[in-house]
Parts: structure tokens; sequence; C-alpha cells
């Protein structure tokens, strides 16, 4: 093993890469959460696809992405503007060339993105389910690790302009996101707003007379213990990010995880309280969607604020989730089975607005601002660009039939539960 930079202490490096094999827990939940919010005869496809989406992501971004993304410190693409450098794009060695003779911290790196790059393509292909065709999913995730994720992780985690904002101009500490709510979440959350925009809501949904249909997820009880699994693999995923990338002591990593708990469980909180007074009962999906709008937001801030603070940042994600739901399917028209939008996307952006709010570094909610409007602005149209290309090429969506008999037999020549009789969806009488 190469000597340990002075960057990272033995126990550190130790503890950062134990955590790593636990945070794959994380991804377990969000498939699970996927799954159990689509439709009984999509099950299969859906977990299948997962796991093929973070195959295909990691594989891509190993041979190519991870050159683009670069590391902090390392080779990079620079323009100067203002008499200041703007580093804009790594230049690395592809096929993560020079693993084995770089610095501990820059391996723990790579290894973090090799699975941050995994969970951000599992979150649109919740948003596109029922609908979406496995070949297109696994298309899009190749096109996102080897474009959009590599260039948001350099601007962020591998020294780029948005990390240099605090060096150049003195704008608090440079963009924070130690967890990835903008690299994994934010960026997650636009690739599915452009899948269901691209893709068009499931067939039924939006009926040309009368409000939304209702088309509940079919298992609760794979949601709810997704949401266990995805507590654990946050709780690694935050405290390894505070080491990486926010260079917390191990005196602060505690911290961050009690912060973690406590974003989650007062989100969930909020929205068991908010649904129970709206519906009269509580929901189940909505709660599972607030708890994990907890843990997203936690990823921006845990490492930066104070358990206070972490109790506020996830009461606001917990009211705000089933209240943002019901607009975009109400109000906009949005079929979104995952949430993924409103858990991914606006729970990251509430999260790193809360980090540049609560951190104590001055004039860090003018960089997270900053970050924000960069990737609102410049990575959700490169995004939608890119897919509607890719849909141009292979279509996302499947065809009538097969989305009427289920992804399941469609795709796979056999349901997830052959044993059971499948209720008819009254939508296709």
């Amino acid at each position: 093993m190469n000597p340990v930079s002075p960057l990272i202490s033995d126990a550190a490096f130790a503890l950062t890469l134990a955590l790593l094999l636990v945070a794959p827990l994380a991804l377990a939940g969000v498939a699970l959460i996927n799954t159990g919010l689509g439709r009984s005869r999509s099950a299969a496809q859906a977990l299948l696809g997962s796991l093929a989406m973070v195959a295909v992501a990691a594989i891509v971004f190993a041979v190519a992405g991870c050159a683009f993304a670069g590391t902090a410190g390392g080779a990079s693409h620079i323009f100067h503007l203002a008499g200041k450098p703007w580093s804009w794009l790594g230049a690395g060695p592809w096929f993560l060339g020079g693993l084995g003779v770089a610095a501990p911290q820059a391996q723990l790196a790579l290894l973090f993105e090799l699975l941050a790059v995994g969970l951000a393509a599992v979150i649109p292909w919740g948003s596109g389910m029922d609908r979406w065709k496995l070949t297109a999913g696994c298309a899009a995730a190749a096109v996102m690790a080897l474009t959009v994720f590599p260039l948001t992780v350099h601007w962020i985690w591998g020294g780029g302009w948005l990390a240099q904002l605090g060096a150049n101009f003195g704008v608090g500490a440079g963009f924070l996101d130690g967890g990835g709510a903008a690299t994994v979440h934010l960026l997650g959350g636009i690739c599915a707003l452009a899948v269901i925009w691209i893709a068009g809501p499931r067939k039924g949904k939006f009926p040309k007379e009368g409000l939304a249909t209702a088309l509940p997820g079919h298992h609760a009880v794979y949601v709810l213990f997704g949401c266990l699994l995805a507590l654990v693999g946050w709780l690694a995923w935050n405290v390894a990010g505070a080491v990486i990338f926010l260079h917390a002591p191990l005196s602060a990593l505690p911290g961050t995880a009690v912060n973690t708990v406590l974003t989650a469980a007062m989100a969930v909180a909020a929205t068991f309280t908010v649904t129970r007074v709206r519906f009269g009962k509580p929901d189940a999906s909505l709660c599972a969607n607030g708890w994990l709008a907890g843990l997203v937001a936690s990823s921006a801030c845990a490492g930066v604020v104070t358990p206070g603070a972490a109790l506020f940042v996830g009461l606001v994600a917990g009211i705000i989730t089933p209240l943002i739901v019901e607009v975009l399917e109400l109000a906009l028209s949005i079929d979104d089975p995952s949430g993924a939008i409103t858990v991914h996307a606006v729970g990251g952006l509430w999260g790193l607005i809360a980090a540049g709010l609560f951190a104590p570094m001055a004039g860090q909610f003018i960089a997270q601002l900053v970050g924000i409007s960069a990737l609102l602005g410049l990575v959700l149209p490169l995004v939608y660009l890119l897919f509607w290309v890719l849909n141009r090429v292979h279509p996302f969506r499947v065809d009538g039939d097969g989305e009427r008999i289920g992804m399941d037999l469609h795709e796979l020549g056999g349901g997830a539960y052959p044993e059971f009789v499948i209720h008819r969806d009254e939508s296709y009488r």
C-alpha cells in the first residue's frame, strides 16, 4: 500500500474505506423503494433495471468518465477569465489509470464517485417506471456516466471552478457538497425530469376529463424496508464524504452521523403529520418520500450544520415533500411514480441552500447559489438535449401493448409474482 498522504491519517483512511463498503446499501434502498412504488407487473424489470444501470454506469465511468472527472489537484482543462484560472474539465487517464499509485485520498474519492454514478443512474429509472425500456434506460445511464456526471463531479469534487469559488473570489469555502446532494441527487432529479418530459405519462394517468388517476405502488413493504436500508447507506455515505471532500477530522464525524439521522427523522415526522392532517390518515408512500427527502437534504449539510439546524432542515423537507408531489401531479401533470423530482431534485436543492444558510463560513450562501444556478442553467438543458437525441436514436417508451401487459412479460418474458393473480388495470378498459 502507498504511504498515506498528509491529508488523511491511517485511521481516517481505514474508516472511510470501511464506510464506502457499506454505502451501497443506499443503492439497494433506493432500488427497493422504486420497485415498490411501481406496478406489480413491472417489478422484476424495475429491480433488474436498477442492477443493470448501476453496472453500466460504473463501467462507463471507469473506462472514460473518470478521466473527465479528474481529481483535486490533478491535470485539467483550464481557461482564464478576469485574471483567474477556471478549471472546467478533468484531463486524467482513462480506465482508472494510475489508481494504484494515486494518493490515498484520491483513491477514496474515485471509489466514492464510482458508487455515486450508480446511484445517480438509478434515480431517473424510478421516474420512468412502467413505460421506460430497459435498454433505453441503460443507454441513458451510459450517456450520463460519460458526460454530465463527470462534468458535475469535476466542477464540485475534482477541484473545478465551483470548488475554486472560495480561493478565487473569497466566496465561502467554495461550493460545498460533501455527500452528493448536487452531484448525485440534484443531477439524478434533473435526469428524471428530462425522462418524464420525453417519455410522457403512463397510459391512463391523466384522462382527458377529470383529475389525475391514482396509480398506487404495489408493495408498501418494499418501500418502507428500502427506507431502513437507505438510512444505513446514507450514514456511511455522508460520513465518508465528510472525510474525503470536506476534510473533516475524526472528531467531527459523529456529528455528521447525528445530523443525518435527525434530518431524516424530523422529515418523516413532518410528512406523517401533514398527510394525517390532510387525509385523515398518514400516507405510507409519501412518508417514505419524506424520509428519503430528509436523507437527500442531509447529503449537502450534515457535515456543516448543528443538530438544531439539521432538525429544521428535516422539518422543511418533510413539510414540502407531499405538497410538491401534489403540485407536480395535479397542477403540472408530471407522472413521477417514485417521486424522484420532489425527493432528489427538490430535496437536494433545499439541502444545498441550507448548507449555505447554516454553515459557519462567511459568504457560503452565495457560493451555494452560484452552484445551484450553474446546475439548473447549464446542466439541465444539456441533460435534456442529450436525452432528446438519445430518444431519437433509441426511443425511450415501450409500445402500447408492452405497457398494457406489463414490463415484466414484455421485456423479460415472465412476471415477478407468477403464482399470484395480477388484477387488471382499470385504466385500460
